[in-house]
């Protein structure tokens, strides 16, 4: 039994554009439906979502069927919870609030095996095929793709240093808390806030380094991309099904 190709990592190392969508309905079903539309990846979120391991699980089985490569955002930088996350299977990862380039190293140190990393070595874990990979322990790292989220003006100011730390694939712009910390809460749309986020695209392209970021907005999704954002998120399972619902209700409420 072979170890599975990461299709996401090595689209992106190519820069190859990859649309995505984020889950946070924590559910098995609406992660099967969404895998299969056509998507290249999607976020199954344990930061802002009620997701624990059995959760994410679930909804890694349930999308393996689709055409969309599976993402986990941990709830926090930390080795622990990194490590759970690879073990039920997860190949790539998007680490939060990461601030500094140490705190970054941290993240790439959780994820990877010695002697590149600390991970701790599991036996029989979901992501070896409880045990049916060959040398799945030897060439996991090869696969583990590690994204880092820049989500405050601080970090926007160790962008470059951050970009450079080897292990780091690709980094994150996470524009709603972006946009708080530089003092418009809710207000992503700022120019101040815009301006920042085109700068930070102009600063990983100058790294190398690709960039991601979200918005449910289309027309800020196409400006994304021309900006050079490499990885997108163009909406939300919440969001879709919110807006999808209210419109129906509202169609027929003054009926």
């Amino acid at each position: 039994m072979n170890l599975n190709r990461n299709a996401f990592k090595h689209a992106i190392a190519a820069g190859s554009r990859q649309i995505g969508l984020w889950s946070s309905l924590s559910s098995t079903t609406a992660a099967e439906i969404v895998s299969d539309s056509g998507f290249d990846w999607i976020l199954f979120d344990m930061e802002h979502a009620p997701n624990d391991i059995p959760e994410i699980v679930g909804q890694m089985q349930a999308a393996q069927a689709g055409t969309a490569t599976p993402i986990v955002r941990p709830a926090w930088n930390d080795m622990v919870l990194i490590k759970r996350v690879l073990d039920a299977g997860a190949q790539t990862i998007l680490v939060p609030f990461v601030q500094t380039p140490e705190e970054a190293e941290q993240a790439v140190a959780a994820a990877k095996y010695p002697p590149v990393g600390v991970r701790g070595a599991a036996g029989t874990a979901r992501a070896s095929r409880y045990g049916r990979i060959k040398g799945y322990l030897n060439d996991a790292n090869d696969e583990i793709c590690v994204l880092v989220q820049i989500e405050t003006g601080e970090a926007l100011a160790h962008i470059d240093a951050i970009a450079a730390v080897d292990g780091v694939d690709g980094v994150f712009i996470g524009p709603n808390d972006l946009s708080a910390s530089m003092g418009h809460v809710g207000n992503m749309g700022a120019p101040e806030v815009q301006d920042a986020i085109q700068h930070a695209a102009a600063r990983l392209k100058a790294a190398g380094k690709p960039g991601g970021i979200l918005t449910s907005n289309e027309e800020e999704a196409k400006r994304y991309i021309d900006w050079g954002y490499t990885f997108v998120a163009v909406g939300s399972d919440a969001g879709l099904l919110v807006k999808s619902a209210d419109a129906l209700a509202g169609r027929f409420k003054g009926f």
